[in-house]
């Protein structure tokens, strides 16, 4: 087997192959900066649309077509912070349970505790980057011990186990440095766990074993079977911090919108109320004022909206490129 073969892209990015923009805009960036850029970018379009076509501005001096315009997005707005709230109860009401549950809850996350503890060698830690980090650890750890274990055995295997030794090495040194301080509640943690490319290590395993079956030895074998055991621990753990990463950012988002749809809602109600051809006169830059105001209070009327946009745009591409657990390639790119 060549060695592209062994090992493949592993972080996120490269697996990708899409540019670093694009996943910049759609997990790395703040999403209040995302949504800035989109409220900036709908307000120019917005503009532009009103110079290329004057016929907006004529319309705008009869006071009815404001009065509908703002009309509609008060019943948008409503609409959309019910259902955001919604969403938020449906999250606080996983939490929710009889005592017996918590504690069957609590029983099983502790066991789960304890079994990284076992295989880390030292007590799990708490911080969710660092409980990341040890288990990425002891992954490279028991890949090193594997290459120790078939040095001066059969040489293909060496060489297969040299290079995917390798490649598991780097990786884990970019989500390694990657995890290093990274604070639970950023998206620091969740894109570091998605860099590691553990799946395909685990697939490299399996495949080895197969492979050379007839000349691995008990020591071989059991070392190949360590790092398997590691590496498929690191998925459930990976997808339990990014449910409650998903939670975290659910809440967040619903307590958000609430905040500025109470301003967009106030900006509508004046628009409706106070606001007509002869209240703002004149003209700026060569467009009237009018035109102006309406497109910048329509634009805010828009952030709840757009705010939920750039977190619905972190959140599915995250779980679009999670989907599997374990050993399972979905990507064109990984095949």
């Amino acid at each position: 087997m060549s060695d592209d073969e062994i090992s493949t892209e592993d972080t996120m990015r490269e697996r990708a192959d899409e540019s670093r923009v694009k996943l910049w805009l759609l997990l790395g960036a703040n999403r209040l900066i995302v949504t800035g850029v989109l409220s900036a970018s709908f307000f120019v379009l917005f503009m532009l649309g009103a110079v290329v076509d004057p016929t907006l501005s004529d319309m705008l001096e009869e006071r009815a077509v404001i009065e509908s315009l703002f009309a509609s997005m008060i019943g948008a707005l409503i609409t959309g912070v019910t259902l955001v709230v919604t969403i938020s109860q449906l999250i606080v009401s996983q939490e929710n349970g009889p005592l017996g549950e918590q504690r069957q809850r609590m029983s099983e996350t502790m066991d789960v505790r304890e079994y990284v503890t076992e295989l880390v060698g030292k007590p799990a830690p708490a911080d969710p980057s660092a409980f990341l980090r040890s288990i990425v650890d002891v992954t490279q750890t028991r890949a090193d011990h594997l290459r120790d274990t078939v040095e001066g055995g059969d040489p293909d295997l060496q060489d297969e186990v040299d290079e995917f030794v390798d490649s598991l090495t780097g990786n884990a040194d970019t989500v390694r440095e990657q995890l290093e301080g990274a604070k639970f509640g950023s998206f620091d943690v969740v894109y570091a766990s998605m860099n590691y490319n553990y799946a395909w290590k685990i697939f490299q395993i399996e495949r080895l074993e197969d492979d050379y079956e007839d000349v691995l030895d008990e020591d071989q074998q059991e070392a190949l079977d360590e790092l398997r055991t590691s590496l498929v621990m690191f998925g459930p753990a990976r997808e339990h911090i990014k449910t409650l990463y998903f939670q975290w950012e659910l809440i967040d988002l619903s307590r958000l919108i609430l905040y500025v749809a109470i301003p967009a809602l106030l900006i509508s109600g004046m628009m409706m109320t106070f606001v007509d051809a002869s209240t703002v006169p004149g003209s700026t830059l060569g467009t009237e004022n009018l035109l102006w105001l309406v497109g910048l209070t329509f634009t805010i009327t828009l952030v709840p909206f757009l705010m939920l946009t750039s977190y619905v745009m972190r959140i599915a591409t995250a779980a679009k490129r999670t989907l599997a657990i374990g050993p399972l390639i979905l990507r064109d790119s990984q095949r």
